[in-house]
């Protein structure tokens, strides 16, 4: 949770690219499977975390990962998605895989991975998702996810109405 007051994160809890990373440890390491499943999930949860990416967004900019845009002006999805094309270009600029498809991932993987996402055993992570999910949320949220970072299309991700 990010301070308010301070802008210091206070406490970080697993998120959903975390939830997923562990379907992804027979093609990329455990670290970079988050690296690329991170900009996506930061799109679904924009209006949720527009504090957090806010800091990120202007850390992203100091670095010149995120060109051209008053982030002052910017909120909800239309902000999440200029910091998660930051991250993004900043993935590519170390090398990183910005998509699964990219990083060799088989596309059937996408439904191994929302599957698991509705395991009883991992339910405590969907609930600990900006917008804490249920399982019933999975192939509303989770699944086109997973798929929009397979592809690499932020159009693929829904908008978070619960």
């Amino acid at each position: 949770k990010l301070n308010p007051e301070t802008g210091e994160v206070e406490s970080a809890g697993t998120g959903a690219g975390h939830l997923g990373s562990y379907q992804l440890v027979r093609y990329l390491p455990h670290g970079r499977a988050c690296a690329v499943l991170n900009p996506y999930y930061t799109v679904l949860f924009g209006e949720a975390t527009e504090k957090q990416n806010r800091v990120l967004g202007e850390i992203l900019q100091r670095a010149g990962f995120v060109e051209g845009v008053d982030l002052g002006k910017l909120g909800g999805r239309r902000l999440a998605e200029v910091v998660a094309g930051g991250m993004i270009r900043f993935s590519k600029s170390i090398g990183f895989p910005t998509t699964l498809k990219e990083a060799g991932v088989p596309p059937e993987q996408v439904e191994v991975m929302a599957e698991a996402s509705k395991d009883p055993q991992v339910r405590m992570k969907l609930k600990n998702m900006p917008v804490p999910l249920d399982v019933e949320d999975v192939d509303r949220f989770i699944r086109p996810t997973l798929l929009a970072a397979y592809e690499g299309d932020f159009d693929l991700v829904p908008e978070l109405r619960k």
